[in-house]
């Protein structure tokens, strides 16, 4: 499946260094406001250790992790949702993906100017919070009008939208993105809202940036204040050096990163918990399919039927679907091979209620 989340902040607060490092598309990184203009655009892998496993027991050609989508959209400023800072392009471009990456400013570098002239985490995310907000609120009301117009002729379509658009427009009054009024809603109503096209009613998982003298931010106080903002506000935080991270992008070797990780005393990357922390906000996780061509992992969002699942893979799977051949990892590992899994009659012949949970490993039987 197709998903995309959008990295924003201010400008100079390390979006593409950490862009860079997540894609090696080698954006360009610079010193000084608005050096992102057109959003760039690359493909982040989901780290799975899972996959080398699977394939240890499975020879296989090739890996093949999930992926998402990520977009460096250029630094927000006060007054974007006026169009300052040439704000009203890139919100546009916020409205597309499906989840945002904040990243905020946690380092202290004279030799890196800051727009405001000083680091406050807090500050810094209120500030691009409001834009967001004050952009959906024009939004919203706009909808709103329109729809209260329609529904006074018992327009059905119309009558649902109201429902769903009074509660955001009252939060987003108040300051407060409209996620939270979603809190609330029924899945119905929580299905309509995300198709109206207000970027905070998107999930966003807060990053720290901070410097590579305390890459887990024990000591650093701006770390601090925006994890106490985050847990007063109920959203998600991370903390990574995105310093680091370019170091860790630049080394070929895999025993090189693993050497460079260990001397830092970190056992995986601060990206492979990003692309990890992110599928969680999005409410993913993964199947696998494994033979001799490849060794898999498929997105699907938690809950997804098999199907449904099936239907990730090609549409085909999923319109003549059968049944679907089922085993874990944990098989694997006391059986070691899929003919022994199958002798000991612990593969499992699931139907189309079957939910599919993370790890399966699958096989699915279709006709069309």
């Amino acid at each position: 499946m197709g998903l995309s989340t959008g990295i924003v902040g201010l400008p100079n607060v390390g979006k593409s260094t950490i862009f860079n490092a997540l894609t090696s598309a080698n954006a360009l990184a610079a010193n000084y406001p608005f050096a992102t203009i057109e959003p760039n655009k690359g493909v982040v892998l989901v780290p799975d250790p899972r996959l080398e496993e699977i394939a240890r027991y499975i020879k296989t050609e090739r890996l093949v992790p999930a992926t998402i989508e990520v977009v460096d959209i250029a630094g927000l400023v006060k007054g974007a949702s006026q169009g300052q800072g040439l704000g009203n392009q890139f919100l546009g471009h916020i409205r597309n993906v499906d989840a945002i990456l904040h990243i905020v400013r946690c380092f202290d570098n004279p030799d890196v100017v800051h727009v405001e002239g000083s680091v406050d985490p807090v500050r810094d995310v209120e500030t691009i919070e409001l834009e967001l907000v004050l952009a959906d609120l024009e939004s919203a009301e706009r909808q709103l009008e329109k729809n209260k117009r329609a529904a006074t002729q018992r327009d059905p379509d119309a009558i649902q939208r109201v429902a769903v658009l009074e509660p955001i427009v009252a939060l987003l009054r108040e300051g407060k993105p409209a996620r939270k009024a979603l809190e609330n809603m029924d899945e119905a109503g929580r299905k309509l809202a995300r198709t109206l096209g207000f970027i905070t009613a998107k999930p966003v998982l807060y990053v720290a940036n901070v410097d590579d003298t305390d890459p887990s931010g024990t000591r650093n106080p701006f770390v601090a204040a925006l994890r106490a903002w985050a847990e007063q506000h109920g959203e998600q935080m991370i903390i990574i050096s995105g310093a680091i991270e370019a170091e860790i992008a630049a080394l070929d070797d895999p025993e090189e990163r693993r050497a460079f990780l260990a001397s830092l005393g970190l056992e995986e990357s601060g990206l492979a918990r990003l692309a990890r922390a992110t599928y969680r906000l999005l409410g993913l996780h993964s199947f696998f399919t494994a033979g001799p061509k490849e060794v898999r992992a498929w997105t699907i969002p938690i809950g997804t039927r098999a199907p449904q699942a099936a239907g990730v893979i090609h549409s085909d799977f999923e319109r003549g679907f059968i049944r679907a051949e089922v085993y874990t990892l944990d098989d694997l590992r006391a059986y070691k091979t899929e003919a022994a899994i199958r002798a000991a009659g612990k593969l499992r012949s699931e139907g189309k209620d079957y939910v599919v949970r993370d790890g399966d490993i699958m096989h699915f039987l279709f006709s069309v």
